[in-house]
């Protein structure tokens, strides 16, 4: 061992627990033959959680992420921040 001390933060795990939720939800819209990021972007902007199917749970799975943590996890992963 190193003898390092790993740095491990909450906001990290929170936006892996986003990401991964998100994946899951992409897929299941996918496997159903939706446009995912279409399906995706209605519900951020809309709220309305009939954009996103109930297959494999996808539905309750989205709307455990509260959209501003989700926005936030989004922009700061396109502006790799």
């Amino acid at each position: 061992m190193s003898g390092e001390t790993a740095i491990f933060s909450i906001h990290d795990k929170k936006d892996y627990e986003i990401h991964e939720i998100v994946q899951q939800v992409y897929d299941a819209l996918k496997e159903k033959g939706y446009n995912p990021v279409n399906q995706l972007v209605g519900y951020i902007l809309s709220e309305d959680p009939t954009y996103i199917t109930t297959y494999k749970n996808a539905r309750s799975m989205i709307r455990k992420v509260d959209r501003d943590d989700l926005l936030q996890a989004m922009l700061c992963s396109y502006l790799n921040v």
